[in-house]
């Protein structure tokens, strides 16, 4: 037996740095500015969101933690015994543990997120909270194409996606297809997908949740500016951008930028960036859906709705796919 915090493996697959400048150095050079919404998470970043989803205005996370923890013993029946369960954009990992408590002898569990450290940290607690259970971490983009390695297995359980959070919610409905596509071959025939998505609802629930009075959402949005600063020797002036979020009804999303209050010059890795004044970097979306809806999603990326929970105020669904 392993000693206690020890990982099973870690694999480095993480894009080079060269990959963050050529990304920010073609966002902000179109005309419709606009930054992957990974780039959001590197150290700092994560340990922002991981306060957003603490926050009182931000129903997400609570009311889906709240939904596996009633139904995770009905998500393990349908998981079956030795399960390899793959996390991905695993953060803290703390929703995990509910189905790792639940499941029947898991052969694995694999974490996969793009931010190495705090990777790290998450899957050597989980490690520690689970010694008998082999933890696998792998920093990757999982956006991108992604090929496992070989993956611990004891048993003949299936492999088990986790994908919580409506972190799917980033995804327009056409990057979402491609992704549970990818997912799809990740899991293989006979595996399956768990995933938390958001659900429209009323708009000033949604601007409150992607507002927060604290403002902690806004210095996680504008910390992609200090990222850009520290790693691409760039002079953002702070103070002359804002965050911001507002619910779009007619396309069914939640719409973040970074709003330029000035009109100015930015240097970024010797390269000068025009901003005018109300100039916007689209930095994230967060679409919702109706239950049907994801499902008929699902459904054309090759997966088979079996079951979907939602908490009694219909804020928040989590689905339980089978690969077909």
């Amino acid at each position: 037996m392993r000693a206690g915090g020890a990982l099973a493996a870690f694999h480095d697959l993480a894009p080079a740095e060269e990959s963050f400048r050529a990304a920010v150095l073609s966002g902000l050079a179109r005309r419709a500015k606009a930054l992957p919404c990974r780039f959001l998470y590197d150290e700092r970043g994560s340990a922002l969101f991981e306060q957003i989803c603490e926050l009182p205005e931000y129903y997400l996370t609570r009311t889906e933690t709240a939904i596996l923890a009633e139904d995770a013993r009905e998500i393990a029946q349908l998981a079956g015994p030795h399960a390899q369960l793959i996390e991905f954009g695993s953060g803290a990992a703390r929703k995990v543990r509910l189905l790792l408590e639940a499941l029947e002898e898991p052969d694995a569990y694999v974490a996969i997120d793009i931010s190495r450290e705090p990777l790290k940290r998450a899957a050597e607690e989980v490690a520690a909270d689970f010694p008998g259970l082999p933890v696998v971490a792998i920093c990757a983009d999982y956006l991108q194409p992604l090929r496992l390695p070989p993956l611990p297995q004891r048993g003949s359980g299936r492999r088990i996606g986790f994908f919580p959070g409506s972190t799917i919610g980033n995804f327009s409905p056409d990057e979402a297809a491609d992704f549970l596509a990818g997912c799809h071959q990740a899991v293989g025939r006979g595996g399956a997908m768990l995933i938390g998505v958001d659900l429209k609802k009323d708009p000033a629930l949604l601007d409150a949740a992607y507002n927060d009075r604290a403002g902690v959402t806004a210095a996680f949005n504008l910390n992609l500016l200090e990222r850009i600063n520290r790693e691409l020797d760039a002079d953002f002036d702070l103070d002359r951008f804002e965050h911001e979020a507002f619910y779009n009804e007619t396309e069914g999303r939640i719409e973040i930028y970074i709003r330029s209050l000035a009109d100015q010059i930015v240097t970024i890795a010797g390269r000068a960036i025009h901003f005018a004044a109300g100039e916007r970097i689209h930095t994230e979306d967060s679409c919702k859906y109706s239950v049907v809806e994801f499902q008929r999603l699902a459904s054309h990326a090759g997966f088979r709705p079996v079951r979907h929970w939602t908490d009694p105020a219909d804020l928040f669904s989590v689905h339980f796919l089978s690969s077909t």
